[in-house]
């Protein structure tokens, strides 16, 4: 990957302009997602929209402090606007996280108080810090303090029994009194006992109305929703609402044209919509350079099976690359015939859409 440290020049320009950019590309972001939101997944999503806010998978403090800390930040210049995740609920970590992290040059940090996973609360963050603000607020100055880039939240409106309604503005009002003042709203309940992450993504019901009612309530704040939303046209919806941004989770990964595809034309009014053979096409390149570099042809492509989502060929794009990426010596040609194989369904119209 390229070389993404800040430079002293890049200090000196941090400021007003990189504040109305960041606001304006999260207008429309992709979640943070484990083991999906990858460098590769990230440059693959960049290639289809080269406006929408990305973000990397959740980073615990702990493993920047004392891990592999290329592995866990690396990136391609070409990803920006990117966002690191961070997990944490020490002030003292999360501060020495973001320093480290501050020689990436990310355009934003976000903390975690979201996540609902067992694993992740025995950390003692993620979504359980929805009942702690006040800790949440120390750990959000701590980390502002270590370095200049922004520091976002994204939350739940509540865990458990608690009571959205009450929870979620106290929350926002501690919190952003220490500074923070862009938040993503996840609109459902987390259930911290009982449900799995994948159940809480969909079984508390969500409530629009209560974010759109802290629109109302915080209007100095940047605010974004998330949860529910799976095409571009509701992502549109959620923004006459006057809500700031929309964050778009899983339907951007499993059918990525549909979600980010007009995306840089209908929602920034800047581009036009992409087509998936010159995205394919786009790709190569980068493809090549991973394989160059050692890296492996399902790196990217794992990321890539829903790119002809819908369309006739995409069972055999998806099955040429799922069968053979993972193959020892599978390169750039292997994926071109996954590409010419969806070009010669779509020429002589003989394989029906498939989903």
């Amino acid at each position: 990957m390229s070389d993404v440290r800040r430079s002293e020049s890049d200090e000196k320009v941090f400021g007003n302009q990189y504040f109305t950019s960041i606001s304006r590309a999260a207008r429309l972001s992709v979640a943070p997602m484990m083991d999906w939101t990858t460098p590769e997944c990230r440059l693959f999503h960049r290639i289809i929209s080269k406006n929408a806010l990305l973000y990397t998978e959740m980073v615990t403090a702990p493993a920047l402090i004392h891990g592999d800390r290329g592995r866990h930040l690396d990136y391609h210049d070409i990803e920006h606007p990117v966002a690191l995740q961070l997990g944490g609920s020490v002030p003292e970590e999360l501060a020495q996280a973001v320093k480290i992290a501050s020689d990436w040059n990310y355009d934003e940090i976000n903390l975690n108080c979201g996540c609902p996973s067992d694993r992740v609360q025995s950390g003692a963050f993620g979504a359980v810090l929805m009942k702690s603000p006040d800790l949440v607020a120390d750990c959000v100055a701590a980390m502002q303090a270590a370095a200049p880039v922004e520091v976002t939240v994204k939350c739940r409106i509540g865990v458990d029994d608690q009571d959205p309604n009450v929870v979620l503005p106290e929350f926002l009002r501690i919190v952003s009194a220490a500074g923070v003042t862009r938040f993503t709203i996840h609109a459902r309940k987390a259930w911290l006992q009982g449900l799995s992450p994948k159940d809480n993504r969909t079984i508390p019901p969500l409530d629009y109305a209560l974010v759109y009612r802290m629109r109302q309530e915080f209007p100095q704040l940047h605010l974004s929703i998330n949860g529910g939303v799976t095409t571009l046209a509701q992502a549109q919806d959620q923004l006459k609402t006057g809500l700031d941004g929309v964050m778009v989770g899983r339907a951007a990964y499993h059918d990525p044209m549909a979600v980010l595809g007009a995306a840089d034309q209908l929602i920034w009014d800047d581009g036009v919509t992409r087509d998936p053979f010159d995205v394919a096409q786009d790709m190569v390149p980068y493809i090549a350079d991973h394989l160059q570099q050692g890296g492996r042809l399902h790196h990217y492509t794992r990321h890539m099976l829903g790119l002809f989502h819908g369309r006739a060929g995409a069972r055999k794009f998806r099955q040429i690359l799922s069968q053979g990426a993972t193959r020892d010596g599978a390169d750039v040609a292997l994926f071109e015939t996954a590409v010419n194989a969806v070009r010669q369904a779509q020429e002589h119209d003989v394989t029906p859409a498939t989903f």
